[in-house]
This record gives C-alpha cells, structure tokens and sequence, in this order.
C-alpha cells in the first residue's frame, strides 16, 4: 500500500503550469515543511523535512487559488519516484507526494485569510456564508449536528 498523509507549513507560494492542448490541466507544484517529532537537540540539527507534493487538475487549481507560503495544510496522497539525468550527466532521483486529498489545517483567523473554504466541512461561525451553507451559531454543539 502506498498511501501518504502529512501536515505542515508551505515553504512558498506554490508553482502552478498548465499543459498544453485542447484539455488543459493545472500542475501545482510546492514543499512543505514537516516538523520531525522526538526529542528536541542541540545543536544545528534538522528538526523539519521538507516533502515535495505536485496536485494535478482540480487540486493544482484549487492549490493555485487557495495555497501561500507560511500555510499550515494536511494533505494526503502517493509517493512516487523518479529519476533524470542532468545538463552535467549526473543521474538525479526525485520522490514527491502526488496530492489526492487536501484541506486546511488552520482555522481561517490562524492563516491570516488565506484560508477558510475546507471541502466536506461547515463554514466557520462566524462567517458570512452565501453559497447554501447555514451560519452555526456560537454554543451549539457538534453532537447535534446531522453531519459528523
């Protein structure tokens, strides 16, 4: 099984291309910087990876829109390798997360505004909503809600 959920920061503003053709498709490339977990050292040490993820179509567009530097974003997805070879000769291996599944990991206050529309969730509080949604008021619980 190859199946990959991570959490972390946009390290910048995703890359977005779009291919070619009659059925063009958006390819959004970013990293995020994932906190290693343990114990804390002295030290210079690496207390981060930094996970290359590529979103295709739908999610590169909504990556596009939605994605900036400093985010907080859960994502899950594949791992898949690859390899080239460079203008010197040398052989270069790559490993990225294609995204299937995406969402913030902040609360839209949290991200400084650029974030707040999460897909299969309710919309925050205290937001204006004028898309069908119905604003939840302050005090009622989620146990009493029809969708959890």
């Amino acid at each position: 099984m190859n199946r990959v959920i991570i959490m972390g920061r946009l390290t910048r503003d995703p890359e977005v291309r779009y291919t070619q053709g009659e059925r063009s498709m958006a390819i959004a490339r970013f990293t995020l910087a994932v906190d290693r977990r343990g114990r804390k050292t002295e030290g210079n040490d690496q207390t981060a990876d930094f996970i290359n993820c590529v979103a295709f179509g739908k999610s590169g567009e909504f990556t596009e829109k939605y994605f900036h530097q400093g985010m907080r974003v859960l994502i899950s997805g594949h791992i898949q390798t690859g390899s080239y070879t460079n203008k010197d000769g040398n052989k270069v291996y790559t490993t990225d997360v294609i995204v299937d599944d995406q969402e913030f990991a902040d609360s839209k206050n949290a991200s400084g505004g650029n974030g707040g529309y999460q897909p299969d969730s309710r919309p925050a509080s205290n937001s204006a909503v004028s898309d069908g949604f119905v604003n939840i008021p302050d005090g009622v619980e989620d146990e009493g809600l029809p969708f959890n």
